[in-house]
């Protein structure tokens, strides 16, 4: 059976392939701002639901969906994609030295059905940076649409001394976590 990724995430893509999981891309449209005073559990849960149902309103009730949301974490402050090259500089230079939590979260479902929703949760742990380092890392604009301000799987790699988790979690999409979700939804709907 095939499944509608409802991201134009390059990575969450290649994540499926790697798995083997054959995807149709739609990418969901929805406003990604955080709602004052939102703590980052609700707001990865509302923002994940709400691509879930972008997605499904465009669909028939017979495809497979899968979306996914995934936040930055410092101080329990949600660190988004940054606006300028100042703000990356900000938010690099708050996780260096530190660990600090990348959650995502996806929703897989059929139709208008949200059949598995789960948040997988990694520390990342940066060594400490200097600020030349943080610089030329944003200069190459690795970082420009990534929550955080980096990209685990690019250039940042360097800047990461430990992770305690999904490392596919942190790039955009925990491959296991999927895989077996996607597989006990296929075995219920075989029965």
């Amino acid at each position: 059976m095939k499944l509608v990724l409802g991201s134009g995430s390059p990575r969450r893509r290649e994540i499926l392939e790697a798995i083997g999981i054959a995807h149709e891309v739609m990418v969901a449209q929805v406003d990604e701002s955080p709602e004052p005073g939102e703590a980052p559990p609700r707001y990865l849960e509302r923002i994940a639901q709400a691509k879930f149902d972008a997605v499904a309103a465009k669909l028939d009730n017979d495809s497979y969906i899968l979306v996914a949301d995934t936040s930055v974490i410092i101080d329990s402050d949600i660190l988004g994609k940054p606006a300028s090259d100042d703000e990356a500089i900000a938010m690099l230079k708050r996780l260096a030295g530190r660990s600090h939590e990348v959650s995502t979260r996806f929703v897989l479902g059929r139709g208008v059905e949200a059949l598995h929703a789960e948040t997988v949760r990694t520390e990342v742990h940066f060594r400490a940076l200097e600020a030349a380092e943080i610089t030329a890392y944003v200069r190459t604009g690795e970082g420009r649409d990534k929550a955080g301000s980096y990209a685990i799987q690019g250039r940042a790699a360097a800047f990461v001394d430990w992770i305690r988790g999904s490392y596919s979690g942190v790039v955009g999409l925990p491959a296991a976590e999927v895989c077996l979700a996607w597989q006990r939804l296929m075995r219920d709907a075989a029965n």
